[in-house]
């Protein structure tokens, strides 16, 4: 038996599945890749889409990756990105983070030939400094037996992703600076409106989709100029939107924060010597200690910045103007997102002043509930479920197609443990990966609502309607017509909000700030 050969049957025993010894080859633009098989599914893990950002590369936009000659195994994740890992992540990584990161993976149905279909490109959360690819439940194989192609690409995170200083600034030269983990995402996209079509994607059929910080990706690139025809539906969870709470800094706040770091590395130049530093770094102090836990005592990082290019603006403000991209759009949250920031149930209802009284009427109804209980529920109203319906309709304003949904499936083993569905809740659900979260706890009701919960994601990237052929279709929101499609421990709802009066006050409470 040959080196090749003992190596596929490694990989055969090593990756669940049972993998045919020769997968599919397909050919991009920088060379052929050979994936995997198994299940009705083909698999291509760990493709670079852009040069490894290492070195003089630090803090530039991606380079395009070097091509190769020969077959590329594309059999195992490439590397997440750089990062300390939050040991409480809901998606804990499959494996050791490095710089050389920017690496993206597809799943399609086994082929047929002349196929062309519906692409969904996957954006990862945690804070624009945790997250990446491998997470198990991150898998594509589930939603690629629905008939689509799906793909998920790494992007720069915490410092190395996002990071500005006046000699980066300067070294642009009215270029793109600061927001590098955006521009991976847009080289990704780029990536796959080059290559998808040899997958049997269709490049005219994108639809990008993420959660929480990926969420807040998908509607930064909305309305981000370089980023525009390079998809055509959009999936934002849990991605805020507003910016009355958490505003993003200007570029010049970002650089004080930039520069503040480098100071405490003994790097205070503001020039080319500056950067040639702090490019020697290594990897590990620019890191540092920030993650998801660590993320808000961090006065040295800025996270992304509206630079005028990739962000002009705040999303919503971009909506409003009519700054966005004309394609359909499909927004929500978890019934129960958001979390508890500390301090008593009085100074959370009285952080709302004059409307402090009917707060503790619609949060507290009782006076019985906890001040964890009250935190969660105002910060969830207030952070991600009112800021999606504030950007749903600021879309709709402008003629689009918008549907709102909400995800309030508890899954059986937590019932009487959470009072709603927390914050990343519904991600097993969206790729069908419960059993990979839940294992041996996961019921037949789970197992049918992430059956179901996939159709709609699919259905709506293939037709630009959240509809399955199980349940009904979602409605457009208009100005006359706000309700929403609820996922409900009895299945899909279409219903009046449930938590619209809290909404109108959080609405009302923001508006005001």
């Amino acid at each position: 038996m040959n080196a090749r050969a003992l190596f596929l049957l490694f990989v055969m025993l090593a990756v669940p599945g049972s993998f045919a010894a020769d997968g599919p080859l397909v050919r991009t633009e920088a060379g052929t890749v050979r994936g995997l098989s198994a299940d009705g599914v083909d698999r291509f893990l760990g493709i670079p889409f852009a040069a490894p950002p290492v070195g003089d590369l630090r803090w530039r936009p991606p380079a395009p990756a070097a091509t190769w000659t020969g077959e590329r195994p594309a059999f195992t994740y490439g590397a997440d990105c750089a990062q300390k890992p939050f040991i409480r992540d809901d998606a804990p990584l499959a494996t050791q983070p490095s710089e050389d990161c920017l690496f993206l993976n597809v799943w399609r149905p086994a082929q047929r030939a002349g196929e062309k279909l519906p692409v969904m490109v996957w954006i990862h959360g945690g804070g624009y400094v945790n997250g990446g690819t491998s997470p198990a439940i991150y898998d594509g194989s589930r939603l690629a037996l629905d008939g689509v192609v799906v793909v998920s690409a790494n992007h720069r995170l915490g410092r190395l992703g996002f990071f500005a200083h006046p000699a980066l600034t300067a070294e642009a030269a009215g270029g793109a600076t600061a927001n590098f983990g955006f521009m991976d995402q847009i080289a990704a996209l780029r990536w796959v409106a080059t290559n998808i079509a040899s997958f049997g994607g269709d490049p005219a059929n994108v639809t990008i989709f993420g959660e929480s910080a990926g969420g807040e990706s998908v509607n930064i690139l909305l309305s981000s100029p370089p980023a525009q025809g390079l998809f055509h539906k959009a999936i934002a969870m849990s991605g805020g939107g507003r910016s009355t709470l958490l505003p993003t800094p200007t570029l010049a706040v970002g650089e004080n924060a930039g520069h503040r770091f480098a100071a405490r590395q003994g790097i205070t130049d503001t020039g080319p010597a500056a950067l040639s530093a702090l490019r020697a770094l290594p990897v590990d102090i620019v890191v540092g200690t920030l993650n998801l836990a660590s993320l808000s005592a961090a006065d040295d990082y800025s996270g992304p910045v509206i630079d005028g290019q990739l962000m002009p603006a705040e999303p919503i403000d971009q909506f409003r103007a009519g700054k966005a991209a004309k394609i359909p759009v499909m927004l929500g949250a978890t019934s129960a997102d958001g979390w508890y920031s500390g301090g008593s149930k009085e100074n959370i209802l009285a952080a709302f002043g004059p409307l402090a009284a009917e707060a503790t009427r619609l949060y507290d109804p009782t006076g019985q509930d906890s001040a964890l209980q009250v935190g969660q529920r105002v910060n969830g109203d207030a952070m991600f479920i009112e800021p999606a319906r504030a950007t749903g309709r600021a879309l709709a304003a402008q003629g689009q197609p918008v549907y709102l949904y909400r995800f309030s499936y508890v899954a059986q083993n937590r019932r009487g443990i959470w009072t709603g569905t927390p914050h990343a809740k519904e991600l097993p659900f969206v790729f069908d990966r419960v059993l990979a979260r839940y294992g041996t706890a996961a019921t037949p009701a789970d197992l049918t609502m992430a059956a179901r919960l996939r159709s709609y994601w699919t259905g709506f990237a293939r037709t630009g309607v959240p509809a399955a052929p199980d349940g009904p279709a979602a409605p457009r929101l208009t100005a006359d017509d706000e309700r929403i499609i609820d996922f409900t421990n009895d299945g899909p709802r279409i219903t009046i909000d449930p938590l619209r009066d809290r909404l109108d006050l959080v609405e009302r409470w923001l508006d005001g700030k």
